[in-house]
């Protein structure tokens, strides 16, 4: 996976420089349009560098999988009480009281990390903040574009607090879909994606993320659009799919078919995909033919409870299940899944279930 993202980018290096040697040799360039195109070369040279990160080499490389957290939302909302206006936890970074807790939040994975001596990737608590969530809430591009940075500067201040206790730390970029996360409201065509999602990744990237992954995607036509707008801004990017309790998409194609055809339209261009915001007993059966886009699941966040979306849409109580029963169907995932690098939680997890998992599926591999 990385030899080719390293492929792509040295070629698009040597493009730039062939294109800035072409206009060396134009006799009738300005001394103004030699300095507007140096610096652009500079930008896209210094921008194609994150693609080839040293924290996401070793991520990609990496024998012993790294852990992330939980469902936040969840957390804040049944466990702490708090309000999340259209579900969007960027809005507790506006008050000091909302960024203690969102750190707090993160402490106690970032323990579990520890513990089993692995990385983290932590993710900015971005999910909502799209722009198409922002004309939802009220909100322009330009302060869509300060959210996100925002929480890159959060996240960034608990990676330098932990640095010192966890190795590997990644700072990733979520990025939730336009519309709603369990059904498809309006499927997008990928570019009208690119272009609703260019301002947040484009934030995401200049803030400095790792990489950046899309969750609970619905529908390839989105994720295809997420894709090419991550490759514009020169970020890594992950795909994580959300399945029915069959198996499949919300869209009724199936994870295979749907991977195939995001890998065929961007040339592979995701570093690998996830599966999301589901229970295992909704996609495992799917696993076990062995087929060979099985190798492209590189990250599981599933969920605690074995309900439905459409039935998590309307609970007014908490579904926790059981973190060691989840941590063991983990396991069973593993052995189905040879290439996976993330394992975290989603709606209804928290720390407790990612310290379990941590315990059964990552303190067995070696370093």
């Amino acid at each position: 996976m990385f030899t080719k993202l390293r492929y792509n980018v040295m070629q698009r290096k040597y493009m730039v420089l062939l294109t800035y040697f072409q206009t060396v040799q134009m006799h009738h360039v300005t001394t103004s349009s030699y300095i507007h195109f140096g610096q652009n070369l500079r930008h896209i040279l210094t921008r194609d560098e994150k693609m080839t990160s040293l924290p996401i080499e070793t991520l990609l490389n990496t024998r012993k999988p790294y852990l992330t957290d939980g469902g936040l939302e969840t957390t804040l909302i049944f466990h702490d009480g708090v309000e999340l206006p259209h579900f969007a936890s960027f809005t507790q970074l506006d008050s000091p009281e909302g960024r203690v807790r969102v750190d707090s939040y993160f402490d106690d994975y970032l323990e579990a990390a520890s513990d089993a001596e692995t990385g983290f990737v932590i993710d900015t608590p971005t999910w909502r903040a799209n722009a198409a969530w922002g004309d939802v809430m009220g909100l322009g591009r330009s302060r869509i574009a300060a959210i996100n940075t925002n929480a890159v500067a959060m996240a960034k201040t608990v990676r330098d607090r932990w640095q010192c206790r966890v190795s590997q730390i990644i700072i990733n970029g979520a990025i939730g879909p336009a519309g709603d996360g369990y059904a498809i409201e309006q499927s997008l065509e990928s570019q009208r994606a690119k272009t609703s999602h260019a301002v947040q990744i484009e934030a995401l990237a200049a803030a400095g993320v790792d990489m950046v992954t899309a969750l609970t995607m619905t529908h390839t036509g989105e994720a295809i659009g997420i894709v090419q707008a991550a490759k514009d801004a020169g970020v890594p990017v992950a795909i994580g799919f959300t399945v029915e309790t069959d198996g499949k998409l919300p869209s009724g194609q199936s994870l295979g078919d749907a991977i195939a055809e995001v890998d065929a339209v961007t040339t592979n261009e995701p570093i690998y995909y996830m599966i999301n915001c589901a229970h295992p007993d909704h996609f495992k059966d799917a696993l076990l033919k062995g087929e060979n886009w099985l190798k492209r699941i590189g990250s599981i966040r599933a969920n605690a409870s074995r309900m439905s979306h459409a039935e998590l849409d309307v609970a007014e109580k908490l579904d926790p299940g059981n973190p060691q029963e989840l941590a063991n169907d983990y396991q069973v995932l593993q052995s189905l899944l040879p290439n996976l690098k993330v394992l975290g939680g989603c709606c209804g997890t928290d720390h407790r279930h990612v310290h379990a998992i941590g315990h059964a599926c990552v303190h067995k591999h070696a370093a």
